[in-house]
């Protein structure tokens, strides 16, 4: 977690006293105070599918909420909600972290699929891809606009029109308050609207989405889960949708069709071993399994943090995450004793 900007109070007792012009004296405060810090989750979220990084989505929330507090003798009640304002100040702020950045992708995102299970995994440490969102340690709303395949899709979209379909389809801002936000007109917000639902329309994120909970996607995932301990290759491929994806970032190579899946995941077992350990937990609306590697003087090494996509009750999607970075943000703990492994279940 981050740590609190000395100028900001943070969270804990701090309400924030905001500005409220009086009726004859024009900028006296009336005594009113407004907590700032329980709109924190949903900034996070917000900056998250605006940037694509869980870490920097942190460092921009604190950036917003010293801002707000900075500004809170210029708040104006009579203008807009608190948190209509939060927004226009952490829309801002985004759009100045994104200024000459490229998109954060998934190796799909970069090319055509790779037709060797073999191939060296030499990560791509120069690009800035895109991380998995922890939403178990926050009240996460619209969790399908969560999905990683979405954040993905909206990546590639201008910043602004990111903003845009954000702020309207799944906060559900005004075009009015939209406009407001972004020093803009209504007019130009719906055609950027428009804009950005089209550019979604072409790039193929048509999976369904269902809930982790869902009983049958929980059956499929904990199948998964005692055939990936057990490193049972055929037991898994049962599990599989035909067009399965398999992608590993930073490796920029994927993988798509059951058949080239099975073969990787057998080169895994014969490199690792058997004896894993899997742990279930959620990101981005989704299930998710931590896999836990045996260790040669006993107990358990975190080795992923893998992201599926459950269709049809089968796996089609598996996004594999490597990255110490990702562990850290999941509170993953890296390393479990011998007889001390307790999987959730």
């Amino acid at each position: 977690m981050r740590v609190a900007h000395p100028a900001y109070p943070g969270p804990g007792p701090y309400r924030g006293a905001l500005a409220t012009p009086g009726p004859h004296d024009d900028g006296v405060r009336h005594d009113e105070r407004v907590e700032f810090e329980p709109y924190r989750g949903e900034l996070l979220t917000f900056c998250y599918r605006m940037l694509g990084s869980y870490h920097e989505a942190e460092d921009l929330v604190q950036e917003t909420l010293l801002r707000a507090w900075k500004a809170r003798d210029r708040y104006d009640p009579a203008r807009a909600s608190v948190r209509t304002w939060l927004y226009r100040i952490a829309t801002n702020v985004c759009l100045t972290a994104l200024q000459g950045r490229g998109r954060r992708p998934l190796p799909s995102g970069l090319g055509a699929p790779s037709d060797d299970p073999g191939a060296p995994l030499a990560p791509a440490l120069d690009v800035p891809w895109l991380e998995p969102f922890p939403d178990a340690r926050f009240d996460v709303e619209a969790r399908a606009d969560l999905r990683l395949a979405w954040v993905a899709a909206t990546q590639l979209l201008p910043a602004r029109q990111r903003a845009v379909l954000v702020l309207r389809e799944v906060l559900e801002f005004s075009a009015a308050e939209v406009a407001g936000q972004l020093g803009t007109t209504v007019a130009a917000v719906n055609s950027a609207l428009q804009r950005a639902r089209a550019t979604l329309a072409g790039a193929g994120d048509a999976e369904e989405f269902r809930e982790p909970g869902d009983p049958e996607v929980r059956a499929v995932v904990q199948r998964y889960a005692r055939a990936f301990e057990a490193a049972d290759v055929p037991a898994l491929v049962r599990l599989l949708a035909e067009d399965a994806v398999l992608e590993m970032p930073p490796v920029p190579l994927w993988f798509r069709g059951s058949g080239d899946y099975a073969l990787f995941m057998e080169r895994v077992f014969r490199m690792r071993g058997i004896g894993w350990a899997v742990r279930e937990l959620t990101a981005n609306g989704q299930p998710a399994l931590a896999a836990y590697v045996p260790e040669t003087g006993g107990g358990h090494r975190l080795h992923t943090l893998q992201v599926l996509t459950v269709t049809d009750g089968l796996v089609a999607r598996n996004v594999v995450f490597a990255d110490p970075v990702v562990f850290d943000a999941f509170e993953l703990p890296r390393h479990i004793p011998a007889g001390n492994f307790a999987p959730e279940r």
